[in-house]
């Protein structure tokens, strides 16, 4: 089954920490970005994750109607049916919510997996995100605990976030700051209010340093041994080895080592977005420049049909945002290992 189902999702996580590989998480704003990310997997003969953000789910549902559930539950249905074609496995999931869209984006969501669940179905998304990072750490794990009694009922995998990443997306902004740094009393507090995979299982959105969107060298300073500390504390006091499934947020531009560090140190997911979308962009600005008198009709002129036909730069937009997500693989050393 092209879309992993709840025990091929879990088989999928243990599998890359005990391989020592990451799989490449995907935001898709659209179905031909859905279509690259499985054409990429495929290329790159990896299991992966897809996933949509609240702007992207927003966006997805179409401009004037701008519903986060009307656009994830499409993006849902229609990956169902066109991942059947490509011999790969795929996770749905959902990115950053913050406290303020739970209640039209990820609890919405939850139910109508609860009443798939009820039926004998699948759930409607592997997993979801809770992005509590803007509220103090003690709502934020009390939020955390309501709602990973839910997903545990809907066999779905929580992520959530300590510590803060930097830089924006969907218009939430993080300083810059020694907030970036989850701490060991964070993961801590963390394992003795959420457990460790007993009361239901989620993945940690450490932070480490991690900044959204694209910085020059040197702006950013990633310490991904701050990954190792907490994994040390929380198994000190457990005595379970590499308790967290960690997840890699903002990481455009880090160096090679600096990934392979963090995925030795129980790093199972890594979020691409800001680079797929260049790569998805690129080729489209290059055809406009190229084709400039036929994609307008300039000066009174006809224009060339097959110009602004919207296949003839998207086909290599899809391309090329494909290639980046076989890059994107062979980095996290997810490539060639796929379950099917």
């Amino acid at each position: 089954m092209p879309i992993a189902t709840p025990e091929v999702y879990a088989e999928m996580l243990d599998r890359a920490k005990a391989g020592g590989f990451a799989y490449p998480a995907i935001n898709v704003t659209s179905s031909q970005t859905l279509n690259a990310a499985l054409r990429g997997f495929a290329e790159a003969e990896s299991d992966g994750i897809v996933q949509v953000s609240t702007g992207g789910a927003d966006f997805l549902s179409g401009t004037t109607v701008k519903n986060m559930v009307t656009g994830s539950v499409a993006l849902a249905e229609y990956a169902r049916v066109v991942a059947a074609n490509y011999p790969v496995t795929i996770a749905l999931h959902t990115d950053h919510c913050p406290k303020d869209k739970l209640a039209g984006f990820v609890r919405p969501l939850l139910d109508i997996s609860l009443e798939r669940v009820a039926r004998g179905e699948d759930p409607l998304f592997q997993s979801h995100m809770w992005d509590g990072s803007a509220v103090p750490l003690d709502e934020n794990l009390e939020i955390a605990k309501e709602l990973l009694e839910k997903t545990a009922r809907a066999r779905i995998v929580l992520e959530v976030e300590i510590g803060v990443v930097g830089g924006e997306e969907d218009g939430v902004v993080g300083e810059i700051n020694e907030k970036l740094y989850t701490t060991t009393e964070d993961a801590l507090a963390t394992a003795d209010a959420l457990g460790l995979g007993e009361r239901g299982r989620y993945m940690l959105a450490a932070t480490f340093g991690n900044v959204h969107g694209v910085y020059k060298p040197g702006h950013v300073k990633l310490r991904p041994s701050v990954l190792k500390e907490i994994q040390d504390a929380v198994s000190a006091k457990y005595g379970t080895e590499k308790p967290f499934d960690l997840v890699f947020h903002g990481g455009s531009g880090s160096l090679l080592e600096e990934i392979h560090e963090a995925i030795s140190y129980g790093v199972v997911k890594m979020n691409i977005d800001t680079d797929t979308q260049y790569a998805f962009t690129r080729p489209i600005v290059d055809h406009i420049f190229k084709n400039y008198d036929g994609v307008l009709k300039v000066d009174g002129d006809v224009g060339n049909k097959k110009a602004y036909d919207p296949r003839s730069y998207g086909k290599a937009a899809e391309t090329s945002m494909a290639a980046r997500i076989v890059e994107a693989a062979q980095h996290l050393k997810s490539a060639g290992t796929k379950i099917s």
